[in-house]
C-alpha cells in the first residue's frame, strides 16, 4: 500500500494565519502525519509533497482560539499564542502537533513537558517572553512635530501586540505609537481610548514619524543622565552586552 502524499499548508505568519490553517488542516481530514503547516516563505520546497496556500480567514481563526480555550485551557491557549509570536520557522507546525496531543490530554498537557509537542511550545513561549520583558524596558519614546510619542523598535519576535497592554496602562493619557520596524506592525494608542494594531505596509507611515526639528528636551536630559551616572573606572562592555546585547540598542536613545 503506498504512503499518502504530504500536504503542506502554507500560512500568512500571523496568530490568524496560523490558526486558519490548523482549522484548514485539521478539517481536511488527511490524517495528523501527512500534513505539515509552514509559514509562507520559510521553508524549502519538499519532493513529494503537495501545497495548499491558506487564505486567512477571521472566522476560522477565531473558532480555533475558542476551542482551544474552552477543550484545553485558558494557560493552554496564551502558551501557543506566545509560540505563534515567535521567529521560529517551525512555529506553525509547533502550534499544530501541541493541539493534537493537547485535544488528547486536555488541561493536563500544559504540564507535560516530558512531551516533544509540549517541550517545543514551552521553548517558543520563553524566548518570546524574554523579549517582551526585555523590550518593556528598553523602549525609548521621541516626541515627534504632532506631539505624539513615538517608540521605535526591532525585534526578533513579534513582540509589539505583547508589550502594548503595558503602555496603554501606565500612559493611558497620551497619545503614543510602538513601531515595529521589521514587520511594519504598529500599535496606536489614541489618550483614553483602547490601542489597536495597525500594519503600516503600503501607508506613508516614514512620514508620519518624523522627529521634531529640534532635539526633544527629554531625550537630551536622558543622554546627560546616562553619561553622568558612568563610571568610568567601572566599565564592562562584555557584561553590559550579555544584560543588553547589541542588536537591542538600535532605537536606544542612550546610543544613538
Amino acid at each position: 500500500m503506498s504512503t499518502p502524499m504530504k500536504t503542506i499548508f502554507l500560512c500568512e505568519d500571523t496568530p490568524d494565519g496560523i490558526y486558519t490553517a490548523i482549522y484548514d488542516a485539521w478539517a481536511s481530514r488527511l490524517g495528523h502525519d501527512n500534513v505539515k503547516l509552514v509559514i509562507n516563505g520559510e521553508d524549502n520546497l519538499e519532493l513529494f509533497a503537495q501545497y495548499r496556500e491558506v487564505n486567512t480567514d477571521y472566522e476560522k481563526a477565531v473558532k480555533v482560539a475558542r476551542s482551544v480555550q474552552m477543550k484545553i485551557s485558558g494557560e493552554a491557549y496564551h502558551m501557543m499564542y506566545k509560540a505563534v509570536m515567535s521567529d521560529q520557522p517551525d512555529k506553525a507546525d509547533a502550534a499544530y502537533r501541541f493541539l493534537i496531543d493537547g485535544f488528547k490530554y486536555g488541561a493536563r498537557i500544559v504540564n507535560m513537558l516530558g512531551n516533544p509537542s509540549v517541550a517545543r511550545i514551552f521553548e517558543l513561549n520563553r524566548k518570546v517572553s524574554g523579549e517582551q520583558h526585555l523590550f518593556v524596558e528598553f523602549i525609548r519614546f521621541i516626541e515627534l512635530n504632532n506631539g505624539i510619542l513615538l517608540g521605535k523598535i526591532a525585534p526578533k519576535c513579534n513582540v509589539v501586540p505583547l508589550v502594548a497592554p503595558h503602555f496603554a496602562d501606565r500612559f493611558s493619557g497620551e497619545n503614543w505609537m510602538i513601531y515595529d520596524e521589521n514587520r511594519r506592525l504598529a500599535a496606536v494608542h489614541e489618550s483614553g481610548r483602547p490601542w489597536v494594531l495597525m500594519d503600516t505596509k503600503g501607508t506613508e507611515w516614514e512620514a508620519l514619524c518624523e522627529k521634531t526639528e529640534n532635539e526633544d528636551v527629554y531625550v537630551t536630559l536622558w543622554k546627560i543622565f546616562h553619561r553622568t551616572i558612568a563610571i568610568k573606572e567601572r566599565e564592562n562592555p562584555a557584561c553590559q552586552r550579555n544584560h543588553m546585547p547589541l542588536w537591542y540598542r538600535k532605537n536606544m536613545t542612550e546610543f544613538l
